[in-house]
């Protein structure tokens, strides 16, 4: 069986082109576009990995990563941050927090493809 990624991104755009690149690579992706729930969700999926996006409605992605991290059924799981704002001191808090990777948006496919591979591996 192939391994499962929780996408937690609410661009349609990007939930297309993610998903399509990680289910044609066989991975089982499953998606979630705001952040009330997410936590929730990623609890309750017990996904292999988390795509988690900075900017979401109801909650940011930086709160969510503290979570996940502060629950020791998920605080190991690996989690690659998106964000459309590339600046150091995002990328320096997403590390501090916790987070496995980060990418700026826009990306492409290949990358996401190998760093998702890396992560799941590791």
């Amino acid at each position: 069986m192939g391994k499962s990624v929780l996408l937690i991104e609410d661009e349609p755009n990007i939930i297309e082109a993610i998903s399509f690149i990680l289910s044609r690579d066989g991975w089982a992706v499953s998606t979630h576009s705001n952040g009330h729930d997410a936590v929730g969700v990623v609890q309750s999926t017990q996904p292999d990995l988390v795509i988690l996006d900075v900017m979401l409605p109801g909650k940011s992605g930086y709160d969510i990563l503290r979570e996940i991290r502060g629950h020791s059924d998920t605080s190991g799981l690996p989690v690659l941050m998106l964000t459309a704002k590339g600046q150091v001191k995002d990328r320096e808090m997403a590390e501090r927090i916790g987070a496995s990777r980060f990418m700026t948006k826009p990306f492409s496919n290949a990358e996401v493809l190998e760093v998702v591979r890396e992560l799941v591996t590791e």
